[in-house]
This record gives C-alpha cells, structure tokens and sequence, in this order.
C-alpha cells in the first residue's frame, strides 16, 4: 500500500453549520480549527481508519469546480517518492492558485479531478 485518504475537503458557505451538522451524523468532534476553516474526525483524532473532514470557508463555492476533494497520505515513502509514483501513474500537476509555498502537492487525476497528495505520512493500519 503506498497511499491512503487522510482528509476528505469539503468547500462550504458556513463551516460552523456543517461541522455540527457531520459531528451529529457521524459521532465525530472537532480537531482543529484554521483561521474559519473546520476539521472534524473520530474522536481518536487524525491518522486513525477513518478520514477526517475539513470544513472549508468559500464565499461563493465554485460551480464549476468540485466542491469536495480528497487529500492522500504516502504510508510507505516519502512525499516525493510518492509523487513520482503518482505522476507516472497518470496523475499531473494542478494549479488551483496556490502559491508555492504549500506542504502538499495538487494533482489531477487522468479524467481532471482534483486532490492533494500531504506531506504528513501515515501508517498503513
């Protein structure tokens, strides 16, 4: 096993709301808090069997962008060892306006969909 989903990002007008509203649904509690943005997981916190959610602030969600994605965790290698596998799986770079100065990696997939490859590595479980 060589990646793992670590946290599934969802865009949203109102990261308080969602958030109680996915902690009743799921039993999950807050992580973390970043800046308005809102991480939400089981109560054993990030890295465990499940994916946690974050809760992101956008004014005006894109229509024509995904609203949620998927942030993978390399288990096995690091960050880079796993991004050079990703790219000759098919995976290519994205430009969603980040800066450069990120920890992660945007990628698409082969048909466009957008994800995030952390820097932060987990255990296989």
């Amino acid at each position: 096993m060589a990646s793992r989903i670590s946290e599934l990002v969802l865009e949203c007008r109102d990261p308080e709301l969602l958030a109680r509203f996915w902690c009743e649904v799921l039993d999950f509690v807050e992580l973390d808090r970043d800046g308005e943005d809102i991480e939400i997981g089981p109560r054993e916190g990030f890295g465990g069997a499940q994916p946690t959610i974050v809760l992101s602030k956008q004014e005006r969600p894109q229509p024509d962008r995904t609203r949620l994605h998927i942030d993978v965790n390399a288990t096995d290698r690091d960050q880079e060892a796993e991004l050079e596998r990703l790219l000759k799986l098919g995976a290519r770079p994205a430009d969603v306006g980040q800066t450069g100065e990120e920890s992660w990696h945007v990628l698409a997939d082969p048909e466009g969909n957008v994800f995030c490859l952390l820097r932060r590595r987990l255990d296989p479980l």
